[in-house]
């Protein structure tokens, strides 16, 4: 057999399969580049370009997500080119995001929020107000959709398209007026609609169970399996003050993956119910 392809991240020289894709290499390998629009389990999209690193021998930044390995391929994730160029991307994410983190559930595991923190501007130049669209959305059975956090990076387009083969959501218009929408009036009501907000790494789409209800700062993660069904899917059980607030799904690629189904998430009902057997 061939040797596998060597290449160099800020210094460290690693092995890696051939024909894998440069982000997902750095990600197992402890190199943290941001991101938005790539997720393990969906296809490349391309669009946020957040991932932009230097590659030496390319004529300008390259996205990761999208960049095959090659043997010799000599990356930089941190120059100032590379600094410049999230910042920029941050700003035109930023232009008409609402100023809603204090009301939004996605708060305290947001990525805008992490990544505005770390490479962000402090100072906004804007002077033009931001675009006004729907919020709190009625979507689905289980859904709600904040029309003005959204970032297009269509993470939830994708899961809908190639995970439940539902495709009841989508990007609508062009450029500046693009917006997500549930298509031609199609509630998003498939067995597995809430990973649409797991996916979604912004507060645009929230579940129904969980709006409004708790920090996520303040729950306390347990490891665990989903009892619902014999899928065994891994899941970690989410508690506060000796309550369970929500489960969500843990990623096992054998089992599943990174999804979990709606009927499972809110298996957790019962447990809070104050007329169950105590003794």
């Amino acid at each position: 057999t061939s040797p596998m392809p060597t290449i160099t991240i800020d210094d460290r020289t690693i092995e890696v399969p051939d024909g894998a894709m440069l982000l997902p290499v750095a990600l197992e390998n402890g190199i943290h580049i941001p991101h938005y629009c790539w997720h393990p389990k969906l296809s490349i999209d391309g669009s946020c370009r957040m991932c932009q690193v230097e590659v030496e021998g390319s004529p300008k930044l390259v996205i990761a997500c999208n960049t095959p390995v090659r043997d010799g391929m000599v990356v930089h994730t941190n120059t100032p080119a590379v600094e410049n160029t999230r910042r920029g991307v941050l700003e035109c994410l930023l232009l008409n995001h609402p100023l809603d983190c204090p009301i939004c559930d996605k708060a305290g595991e947001c990525l805008l929020q992490d990544y505005s923190v770390a490479f962000g501007s402090r100072v906004g130049r804007t002077r033009e107000p931001r675009r006004k669209l729907e919020k709190r959305k009625d979507i689905g059975p289980r859904m709600i959709l904040d029309q003005e956090r959204c970032i297009l990076c269509r993470r939830c387009v994708r899961f809908c398209r190639e995970i439940t083969h539902t495709q009841e959501l989508g990007v609508f218009n062009m450029g500046d007026r693009s917006f997500l929408d549930i298509v031609d009036g199609t509630p998003l009501a498939n067995d597995y609609s809430i990973c649409t907000a797991d996916v979604c790494p912004v507060g645009a789409l929230e579940s129904k169970d969980f709006h409004h209800k708790l920090r996520v700062w303040f729950l306390k993660k347990t490891e665990s399996v989903c009892p619902s069904c014999s899928n065994g899917c891994n899941v970690t059980v989410q508690h506060y003050r000796n309550r369970v607030w929500r489960l969500m799904p843990r990623r096992n690629d054998a089992v599943n993956e990174t999804w979990m189904c709606d009927h499972g998430r809110e298996s957790y009902k019962p447990l809070n119910d104050p007329d169950r057997l105590h003794q």
